[in-house]
Protein backbone atom coordinates (compact mmCIF):
# COMPACT_ATOMS: atom_id res chain seq x y z
CA UNK A 1 0.00 0.00 0.00
CA UNK A 2 2.46 2.55 0.52
CA UNK A 3 4.37 1.86 -2.68
CA UNK A 4 0.94 3.27 -4.37
CA UNK A 5 0.98 6.55 -1.90
CA UNK A 6 2.74 9.12 -4.48
CA UNK A 7 0.48 7.79 -7.35
CA UNK A 8 -2.54 7.95 -4.93
CA UNK A 9 -1.47 11.48 -3.73
CA UNK A 10 -1.51 12.55 -6.82
CA UNK A 11 -4.85 11.62 -8.06
CA UNK A 12 -6.43 12.90 -4.84
CA UNK A 13 -4.86 16.39 -5.74
CA UNK A 14 -5.80 16.38 -9.17
CA UNK A 15 -8.84 15.45 -7.79
CA UNK A 16 -9.74 19.03 -6.68
CA UNK A 17 -11.42 21.53 -9.07
CA UNK A 18 -9.58 23.90 -11.30
CA UNK A 19 -11.36 27.24 -11.25
CA UNK A 20 -11.54 30.10 -13.32
CA UNK A 21 -12.93 33.09 -11.87
CA UNK A 22 -11.62 35.45 -14.84
CA UNK A 23 -13.29 35.85 -18.02
CA UNK A 24 -10.69 37.80 -20.58
CA UNK A 25 -8.42 39.80 -18.76
CA UNK A 26 -9.24 42.97 -17.39
CA UNK A 27 -11.97 43.61 -14.96
CA UNK A 28 -12.46 46.61 -12.10
CA UNK A 29 -13.07 46.97 -8.23
CA UNK A 30 -16.13 48.15 -7.45
CA UNK A 31 -15.50 50.02 -4.24
CA UNK A 32 -18.13 51.52 -2.68
CA UNK A 33 -16.63 53.60 0.23
CA UNK A 34 -18.62 57.27 -0.95
CA UNK A 35 -22.25 58.81 -0.24
CA UNK A 36 -22.59 59.90 -3.75
CA UNK A 37 -21.71 57.10 -6.49
CA UNK A 38 -24.50 55.62 -8.51
CA UNK A 39 -27.06 53.06 -7.14
CA UNK A 40 -26.22 49.06 -8.01
CA UNK A 41 -28.24 48.72 -10.89
CA UNK A 42 -27.32 51.90 -12.69
CA UNK A 43 -23.37 50.17 -11.76
CA UNK A 44 -24.64 47.31 -13.75
CA UNK A 45 -25.47 49.57 -16.77
CA UNK A 46 -22.16 51.15 -16.69
CA UNK A 47 -20.42 47.93 -16.71
CA UNK A 48 -22.49 45.98 -19.80
CA UNK A 49 -22.03 49.40 -21.76
CA UNK A 50 -18.61 49.24 -21.66
CA UNK A 51 -18.39 45.37 -21.92
CA UNK A 52 -16.50 45.06 -18.37
CA UNK A 53 -17.27 41.24 -17.37
CA UNK A 54 -15.02 41.21 -14.28
CA UNK A 55 -16.11 42.98 -10.82
CA UNK A 56 -14.47 42.77 -6.99
CA UNK A 57 -16.31 44.03 -4.10
CA UNK A 58 -15.06 43.98 -0.54
CA UNK A 59 -18.21 42.71 1.19
CA UNK A 60 -21.17 40.44 0.55
CA UNK A 61 -23.99 43.53 0.05
CA UNK A 62 -27.19 42.08 -1.03
CA UNK A 63 -28.24 45.22 -2.60
CA UNK A 64 -25.20 44.87 -5.02
CA UNK A 65 -25.57 41.31 -5.42
CA UNK A 66 -29.35 41.64 -6.50
CA UNK A 67 -28.98 44.09 -8.60
CA UNK A 68 -25.60 41.81 -10.45
CA UNK A 69 -28.21 39.14 -10.91
CA UNK A 70 -28.71 38.43 -14.75
CA UNK A 71 -26.23 40.51 -15.70
CA UNK A 72 -23.47 38.31 -16.50
CA UNK A 73 -21.03 39.95 -15.26
CA UNK A 74 -18.90 37.65 -12.60
CA UNK A 75 -18.48 39.08 -9.26
CA UNK A 76 -15.94 38.06 -6.62
CA UNK A 77 -17.41 38.59 -3.09
CA UNK A 78 -15.44 39.81 -0.05
CA UNK A 79 -15.82 38.46 3.27
CA UNK A 80 -13.42 41.11 5.35
CA UNK A 81 -11.11 40.62 7.86
CA UNK A 82 -13.36 41.53 10.97
CA UNK A 83 -14.81 37.85 10.39
CA UNK A 84 -11.64 36.24 10.15
CA UNK A 85 -11.30 35.05 13.68
CA UNK A 86 -14.40 34.01 14.75
CA UNK A 87 -14.67 31.62 11.02
CA UNK A 88 -11.32 29.88 11.42
CA UNK A 89 -12.21 28.55 14.71
CA UNK A 90 -15.97 27.47 13.65
CA UNK A 91 -16.86 25.05 10.45
CA UNK A 92 -20.69 26.12 11.10
CA UNK A 93 -19.91 29.88 11.26
CA UNK A 94 -18.78 29.53 7.67
CA UNK A 95 -21.34 27.32 6.20
CA UNK A 96 -23.76 30.10 7.86
CA UNK A 97 -21.94 32.74 6.03
CA UNK A 98 -21.69 31.41 2.80
CA UNK A 99 -25.84 30.31 3.20
CA UNK A 100 -26.46 34.12 3.45
CA UNK A 101 -23.83 35.78 1.49
CA UNK A 102 -23.65 33.55 -1.50
CA UNK A 103 -25.85 30.57 -1.83
CA UNK A 104 -29.59 32.51 -1.88
CA UNK A 105 -27.91 35.02 -4.95
CA UNK A 106 -27.06 31.88 -6.80
CA UNK A 107 -27.71 31.00 -10.07
CA UNK A 108 -29.21 34.38 -10.65
CA UNK A 109 -25.64 36.13 -9.69
CA UNK A 110 -22.87 35.02 -11.20
CA UNK A 111 -20.46 35.25 -7.80
CA UNK A 112 -16.90 33.26 -9.25
CA UNK A 113 -15.40 34.07 -6.37
CA UNK A 114 -14.87 34.61 -2.23
CA UNK A 115 -11.89 37.03 -1.04
CA UNK A 116 -11.27 35.64 2.60
CA UNK A 117 -9.55 38.79 4.22
CA UNK A 118 -8.25 41.36 2.57
CA UNK A 119 -4.67 41.96 2.66
CA UNK A 120 -4.25 40.42 5.67
CA UNK A 121 -0.33 38.74 5.71
CA UNK A 122 1.91 41.85 5.74
CA UNK A 123 -0.55 43.70 7.86
CA UNK A 124 0.10 45.31 11.41
CA UNK A 125 -2.44 42.66 12.93
CA UNK A 126 -0.32 39.71 13.48
CA UNK A 127 -3.29 37.61 15.23
CA UNK A 128 -4.70 37.93 11.88
CA UNK A 129 -1.79 36.16 9.95
CA UNK A 130 -2.54 33.15 12.25
CA UNK A 131 -6.64 33.04 11.10
CA UNK A 132 -5.99 33.33 7.88
CA UNK A 133 -5.38 29.50 6.69
CA UNK A 134 -8.12 28.08 9.18
CA UNK A 135 -10.54 30.64 7.84
CA UNK A 136 -9.77 29.86 4.14
CA UNK A 137 -9.98 26.55 4.89
CA UNK A 138 -13.42 26.55 6.37
CA UNK A 139 -14.90 28.73 3.91
CA UNK A 140 -13.96 25.83 1.24
CA UNK A 141 -15.44 23.41 2.82
CA UNK A 142 -17.84 25.14 3.75
CA UNK A 143 -18.26 25.54 -0.30
CA UNK A 144 -17.80 21.55 -0.47
CA UNK A 145 -20.45 21.49 1.75
CA UNK A 146 -22.93 23.16 0.13
CA UNK A 147 -21.73 21.80 -3.45
CA UNK A 148 -20.47 24.84 -4.59
CA UNK A 149 -16.64 24.39 -4.07
CA UNK A 150 -16.04 23.78 -8.01
CA UNK A 151 -18.08 26.76 -9.59
CA UNK A 152 -16.91 29.07 -6.85
CA UNK A 153 -12.86 30.03 -6.20
CA UNK A 154 -11.32 30.95 -2.88
CA UNK A 155 -8.66 33.28 -2.27
CA UNK A 156 -7.13 35.97 -0.79
CA UNK A 157 -5.35 39.24 -1.85
CA UNK A 158 -1.80 40.83 -0.65
CA UNK A 159 -0.31 43.72 -0.66
CA UNK A 160 2.73 44.48 -1.62
CA UNK A 161 4.35 44.58 2.02
CA UNK A 162 4.29 40.83 1.67
CA UNK A 163 7.68 40.60 0.13
CA UNK A 164 11.48 41.39 1.37
CA UNK A 165 12.48 42.40 -2.45
CA UNK A 166 10.95 42.84 -5.83
CA UNK A 167 14.02 44.10 -7.52
CA UNK A 168 15.15 42.93 -9.63
CA UNK A 169 11.98 40.86 -10.38
CA UNK A 170 14.23 37.74 -10.14
CA UNK A 171 15.30 38.69 -6.81
CA UNK A 172 11.68 38.61 -5.71
CA UNK A 173 11.01 37.08 -2.35
CA UNK A 174 8.88 36.94 0.57
CA UNK A 175 9.73 38.47 4.01
CA UNK A 176 10.98 35.40 6.12
CA UNK A 177 8.49 36.38 8.80
CA UNK A 178 5.58 36.16 6.93
CA UNK A 179 7.34 32.64 5.46
CA UNK A 180 5.24 30.28 8.44
CA UNK A 181 1.89 31.75 7.25
CA UNK A 182 2.53 32.24 3.68
CA UNK A 183 3.61 28.64 3.39
CA UNK A 184 0.28 26.81 3.90
CA UNK A 185 -1.81 28.98 2.63
CA UNK A 186 -0.20 28.88 -0.59
CA UNK A 187 -0.25 24.91 -0.08
CA UNK A 188 -3.50 24.56 0.26
CA UNK A 189 -4.55 27.13 -2.56
CA UNK A 190 -2.21 25.14 -4.79
CA UNK A 191 -4.33 22.01 -3.73
CA UNK A 192 -7.37 23.77 -4.68
CA UNK A 193 -6.68 25.42 -7.70
CA UNK A 194 -6.27 28.79 -6.99
CA UNK A 195 -4.37 31.35 -7.86
CA UNK A 196 -2.39 34.31 -6.42
CA UNK A 197 -4.25 37.52 -6.12
CA UNK A 198 -1.36 40.51 -5.34
CA UNK A 199 -1.93 44.45 -5.58
CA UNK A 200 0.57 46.17 -7.73
CA UNK A 201 0.60 49.85 -7.82
CA UNK A 202 3.42 51.18 -9.83
CA UNK A 203 1.63 54.37 -8.58
CA UNK A 204 2.92 53.85 -5.04
CA UNK A 205 6.17 52.90 -5.86
CA UNK A 206 7.09 56.02 -8.10
CA UNK A 207 5.40 58.45 -5.28
CA UNK A 208 7.34 56.87 -2.71
CA UNK A 209 10.70 57.69 -4.80
CA UNK A 210 10.39 60.09 -7.64
CA UNK A 211 13.83 61.33 -7.85
CA UNK A 212 15.55 57.44 -8.95
CA UNK A 213 12.16 56.12 -10.79
CA UNK A 214 11.38 57.24 -14.38
CA UNK A 215 8.04 58.19 -14.54
CA UNK A 216 7.84 56.82 -18.33
CA UNK A 217 8.62 53.19 -16.95
CA UNK A 218 6.09 53.44 -14.33
CA UNK A 219 3.51 54.45 -17.07
CA UNK A 220 4.03 51.71 -20.06
CA UNK A 221 5.42 55.01 -21.77
CA UNK A 222 8.74 54.50 -23.86
CA UNK A 223 11.71 54.75 -21.59
CA UNK A 224 14.95 52.62 -21.43
CA UNK A 225 14.03 50.38 -19.00
CA UNK A 226 15.51 48.12 -16.73
CA UNK A 227 17.79 44.53 -17.26
CA UNK A 228 17.21 41.71 -15.18
CA UNK A 229 21.01 40.00 -15.47
CA UNK A 230 19.79 36.37 -14.01
CA UNK A 231 17.16 36.19 -16.27
CA UNK A 232 18.79 38.30 -19.18
CA UNK A 233 15.57 39.97 -19.47
CA UNK A 234 14.29 43.45 -20.36
CA UNK A 235 11.53 45.38 -18.62
CA UNK A 236 9.88 48.08 -20.09
CA UNK A 237 7.01 49.07 -17.98
CA UNK A 238 6.96 48.48 -14.05
CA UNK A 239 3.42 46.45 -13.71
CA UNK A 240 5.17 43.34 -15.79
CA UNK A 241 8.23 43.65 -13.56
CA UNK A 242 5.96 43.72 -10.06
CA UNK A 243 3.98 40.34 -11.58
CA UNK A 244 7.41 38.41 -12.39
CA UNK A 245 8.49 39.64 -8.97
CA UNK A 246 5.78 37.54 -7.42
CA UNK A 247 6.33 34.72 -9.61
CA UNK A 248 9.78 34.40 -8.56
CA UNK A 249 9.15 34.90 -4.94
CA UNK A 250 6.68 31.94 -5.23
CA UNK A 251 9.20 29.83 -7.46
CA UNK A 252 11.66 30.60 -4.24
CA UNK A 253 8.98 28.61 -1.81
CA UNK A 254 8.26 25.86 -4.28
CA UNK A 255 4.92 27.05 -5.77
CA UNK A 256 6.09 27.02 -9.73
CA UNK A 257 2.90 26.18 -11.04
CA UNK A 258 0.64 28.79 -9.01
CA UNK A 259 -0.49 31.53 -11.23
CA UNK A 260 -0.33 35.22 -10.40
CA UNK A 261 -3.34 37.52 -11.06
CA UNK A 262 -3.46 41.57 -10.09
CA UNK A 263 -6.07 42.36 -7.64
CA UNK A 264 -5.45 45.95 -7.67
CA UNK A 265 -3.63 48.19 -9.89
CA UNK A 266 -4.37 51.84 -10.40
CA UNK A 267 -3.41 54.96 -10.88
CA UNK A 268 -4.36 58.35 -8.58
CA UNK A 269 -5.68 61.48 -10.63
CA UNK A 270 -5.58 63.88 -7.98
CA UNK A 271 -3.03 64.13 -4.75
CA UNK A 272 -1.35 66.14 -1.64
CA UNK A 273 1.52 67.91 -2.21
CA UNK A 274 4.08 65.21 -1.28
CA UNK A 275 2.12 62.51 -3.58
CA UNK A 276 4.57 63.07 -6.84
CA UNK A 277 2.48 62.65 -10.03
CA UNK A 278 -0.75 62.08 -9.07
CA UNK A 279 -2.32 63.90 -11.88
CA UNK A 280 -5.37 63.26 -14.35
CA UNK A 281 -2.82 63.24 -17.42
CA UNK A 282 -0.89 60.65 -15.65
CA UNK A 283 -3.92 58.48 -14.45
CA UNK A 284 -5.10 58.82 -18.35
CA UNK A 285 -1.74 57.64 -20.08
CA UNK A 286 -1.20 54.43 -17.06
CA UNK A 287 -4.93 53.01 -17.45
CA UNK A 288 -4.89 53.96 -20.99
CA UNK A 289 -1.83 52.40 -21.24
CA UNK A 290 -2.75 48.84 -18.88
CA UNK A 291 -5.98 48.42 -20.51
CA UNK A 292 -4.33 48.33 -24.30
CA UNK A 293 -1.96 45.99 -22.42
CA UNK A 294 -4.34 44.01 -21.05
CA UNK A 295 -6.38 43.48 -23.76
CA UNK A 296 -3.61 42.22 -25.59
CA UNK A 297 -4.07 39.33 -23.69
CA UNK A 298 0.26 38.69 -23.77
CA UNK A 299 2.11 37.74 -20.66
CA UNK A 300 4.89 38.98 -19.18
CA UNK A 301 8.93 38.63 -20.34
CA UNK A 302 9.20 36.07 -17.19
CA UNK A 303 6.40 33.98 -18.47
CA UNK A 304 5.30 34.76 -21.68
CA UNK A 305 2.49 32.16 -22.51
CA UNK A 306 0.38 32.40 -19.42
CA UNK A 307 -2.13 36.10 -20.54
CA UNK A 308 -1.75 38.66 -16.78
CA UNK A 309 -5.01 39.22 -15.61
CA UNK A 310 -5.57 42.25 -13.42
CA UNK A 311 -8.73 44.52 -11.82
CA UNK A 312 -8.30 48.11 -12.19
CA UNK A 313 -8.84 49.99 -8.88
CA UNK A 314 -11.18 51.85 -9.07
CA UNK A 315 -14.79 52.03 -10.61
CA UNK A 316 -15.42 55.41 -8.68
CA UNK A 317 -13.77 58.40 -6.71
CA UNK A 318 -14.83 57.13 -3.15
CA UNK A 319 -15.09 60.72 -0.94
CA UNK A 320 -15.43 58.59 2.31
CA UNK A 321 -12.11 56.30 1.61
CA UNK A 322 -9.40 57.91 4.53
CA UNK A 323 -6.34 58.33 4.26
CA UNK A 324 -4.28 60.93 1.64
CA UNK A 325 -5.87 62.47 -1.12
CA UNK A 326 -4.96 60.45 -3.77
CA UNK A 327 -7.42 57.56 -1.98
CA UNK A 328 -10.50 59.22 -2.68
CA UNK A 329 -9.06 59.92 -6.55
CA UNK A 330 -8.34 56.39 -7.95
CA UNK A 331 -12.30 56.26 -9.82
CA UNK A 332 -12.08 55.91 -13.77
CA UNK A 333 -15.30 57.49 -13.30
CA UNK A 334 -16.75 60.55 -11.25
CA UNK A 335 -19.23 60.20 -8.51
CA UNK A 336 -21.86 61.15 -10.98
CA UNK A 337 -20.96 58.52 -13.40
CA UNK A 338 -19.03 60.63 -16.22
CA UNK A 339 -15.68 59.49 -17.20
CA UNK A 340 -12.39 60.65 -14.83
CA UNK A 341 -10.45 60.93 -18.03
CA UNK A 342 -10.94 59.77 -21.37
CA UNK A 343 -9.75 55.83 -22.29
CA UNK A 344 -11.95 54.71 -24.67
CA UNK A 345 -15.21 54.17 -21.71
CA UNK A 346 -18.62 55.78 -22.11
CA UNK A 347 -19.96 57.29 -18.96
CA UNK A 348 -23.82 57.14 -17.30
CA UNK A 349 -23.43 60.77 -18.19
CA UNK A 350 -21.30 62.92 -20.31
CA UNK A 351 -18.11 64.48 -18.79
CA UNK A 352 -17.76 67.80 -18.11
CA UNK A 353 -14.69 67.99 -19.96
CA UNK A 354 -16.25 66.67 -23.45
CA UNK A 355 -19.81 67.68 -23.39
CA UNK A 356 -19.68 70.13 -26.03
CA UNK A 357 -18.27 67.36 -28.04
CA UNK A 358 -20.13 64.44 -26.77
CA UNK A 359 -23.34 64.99 -28.60
CA UNK A 360 -21.43 65.80 -31.92
CA UNK A 361 -19.14 63.32 -32.20
CA UNK A 362 -21.06 60.29 -29.96
CA UNK A 363 -24.86 60.51 -30.24
CA UNK A 364 -25.24 57.13 -30.93
CA UNK A 365 -23.12 56.17 -28.20
CA UNK A 366 -24.97 58.50 -25.91
CA UNK A 367 -28.68 56.96 -26.91
CA UNK A 368 -27.21 53.97 -26.86
CA UNK A 369 -26.54 54.24 -22.83
CA UNK A 370 -30.00 55.66 -22.38
CA UNK A 371 -31.77 52.80 -24.10
CA UNK A 372 -29.65 50.51 -21.87
CA UNK A 373 -30.76 52.39 -18.74
CA UNK A 374 -34.36 52.47 -20.21
CA UNK A 375 -34.41 49.03 -20.75
CA UNK A 376 -33.93 49.10 -24.40
CA UNK A 377 -31.81 47.04 -26.99
CA UNK A 378 -30.57 49.17 -30.10
CA UNK A 379 -29.07 46.68 -33.24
Amino acid sequence: MVAYFPLLFFILLSSFPSHDAFTGTFGVNYGRLADNIPKPESVVTLLKANKIKNTRIYDADPSVLKAFSGSGIEIIVGLGNQFLRDISINQDRAVDWVKTNVEPFLPGTSITGIAVGNEVLGGGDPELWEVLVPAVRNVYNALTQLRLADKIEVSSPHSAAVFATTFPPSAGAFKDSLLPYMRPLLRFFSHIGSPFYINAYPFLAYISDPSHIDLNYALFEKNKGIYDAKTKLHYDNMFDAMVDAAYAALEKVDFHRVEVIVSETGWASKGDDNEAGATVKNAKIYNGNLKKRLMKKKGTPYRPKRAVKAYVFALFNENSKPGPTSERNFGLFKADGSTAYDIGFTGLVPSSASSSSFLGSSTKTWIWVLCVVAGVVMN
